[in-house]
């Protein structure tokens, strides 16, 4: 006799596996997603970093970018190795429940057959029949009766069980035959990824042991560089100073206000508000240009030649496409344009008391003094002639403090 178990038991078990099938699909699907961004992120790398052809890239550029390939590589590689081992886990369970279908379904056609035979001496009227009639009384006939009936009604119970269980096996079958599918799917991408991994690794060292060779020339790269990069950001900070000086002298009362007008913008009631909701907005600003990549974050980064030697960043650098446009990352006036010297262009937009800088442009689309609101064009990012990359230097400020922007752009 089968035991039935008690309905709040069952219910538990029943929310119980409803519960872990829910949490392995939206982790299945939060992965399927990661997997895509990755697979994106990587054709954007060979885009925006790889495809200049015959540019020659500086010895820094060109190690920085098979790096950052070759880690979102192994991300990507990581997270198809979670899918395979969720599908696998799915498939040994998706097994244990075809091989308990299939012995349900033998016990099922074993038990029916028993039935009919057992049943064979009663199976035409007559016999029913005399069944019936050879009853010792009325209450006898009756209950032989109610027998015939609720016999009749399980042997079409047995037999729609039977098909029903039928049916669920066929469709386990085909679904664990999807999963395997898809889990083969899944490590061929992963081998394929593998071998290019190894390859990009192999093409990383050689490029390491050219660099170490030439120690003098890289040298001479990172001080040309560092001096460049030093050089900007010291007109970055004047320009903000001389706004900052620029913006209090319209207030008569600046220095009866504030102790600290040579750092700070004295705020009206509108560029407080201003402020206010670009403060509320932080994290959630958008990009300064439509499509690209940070080739490199802000703050201390380790060489990537000779760890022991450490650069600073005080901005980001994204790279994006040629001819993009740069655009303001929120409402705003333009209170300055750069001109560096041998460099390129740049745009200084004040939210307030933030300032958000765009440098390394070829031309300006704006004026100073210009109001600007969210997307605004600014100006088109500037292609390096020798590399053939496009990148734009992207700095934030409150006041005269350096911010990372990494923390006020979306997923920046």
């Amino acid at each position: 006799m089968i035991r039935v178990l008690p309905y709040r038991l069952f219910l538990m078990l029943f929310l119980l596996g409803t519960g872990i099938l829910m949490a392995q699909t939206n982790q299945q699907k939060k992965l399927e997603d990661e997997r895509t961004r990755l697979q994106n992120e990587i054709a954007q790398i060979e885009k925006l970093l790889f495809s200049t052809g015959e540019k020659e890239k500086s010895f820094e550029d060109e190690i920085e970018d098979l790096n950052r390939k070759i880690s979102v590589r192994e991300q990507l590689i990581r997270v198809t190795n979670q899918q395979a081992n969720i599908i696998n886990r799915a498939i040994e369970k998706e097994e244990l429940t075809v091989g308990s279908l299939e012995r349900e379904i033998q016990t099922l056609k074993k038990d029916y057959a028993a039935m009919i035979k057992r049943s064979y001496i009663s199976k035409s009227k007559q016999s029913r029949l005399m069944f019936l009639l050879s009853s010792k009384n009325f209450y006898q006939a009756y209950k032989r009766m109610q027998y015939l009936k609720q016999f009749a009604q399980y042997r079409k119970k047995q037999t729609l069980e039977i098909s029903s269980k039928s049916e669920d096996l066929l469709k386990k079958i085909k679904e664990l035959r999807s999963q395997k599918k898809q889990k083969e799917v899944l490590l061929a991408e992963n081998r394929k990824e593998r071998a290019t991994l190894v390859n990009e690794k192999g093409n990383l060292q050689n490029s390491l042991g050219s660099i170490r060779k030439n120690k003098t020339k890289y040298q001479r790269e990172i001080a040309q560089k560092t001096k460049r990069s030093k050089a900007i950001d010291a007109q970055i900070e004047r320009m903000i100073k001389e706004a900052i000086a620029a913006a209090n002298k319209k207030k008569e009362t600046a220095t009866k206000n504030t102790s600290n007008t040579s750092t700070g913008f004295v705020l009206t009631a509108e560029t407080k508000r201003v402020a206010s909701d670009f403060e509320a907005n932080k994290g959630k600003l958008i990009w300064p240009v439509a499509k690209g990549i940070v080739k490199r974050g802000f703050g201390v980064y380790t060489d990537p030649v000779y760890p022991e030697i450490k650069h600073q960043n005080n901005g980001v650098i994204i790279a994006t496409e040629a001819n993009a446009e740069a655009r303001s990352i929120f409402k705003g006036e333009v209170v300055a344009i750069l001109r560096v010297p041998g460099g390129g262009l740049g745009v200084q937009v004040r939210h307030g008391n933030y300032i958000s800088t765009y440098y390394n442009l070829k031309s300006v689309s704006v004026s100073k003094g210009d109001q600007v609101t969210e997307k605004t064009p600014l100006g088109i990012v500037s292609t390096n002639a020798f590399n053939g990359q496009t990148q734009l230097k992207f700095y934030l400020y409150q006041n005269t403090t350096k911010l990372n922007p990494q923390q006020w752009i979306y997923k920046l």
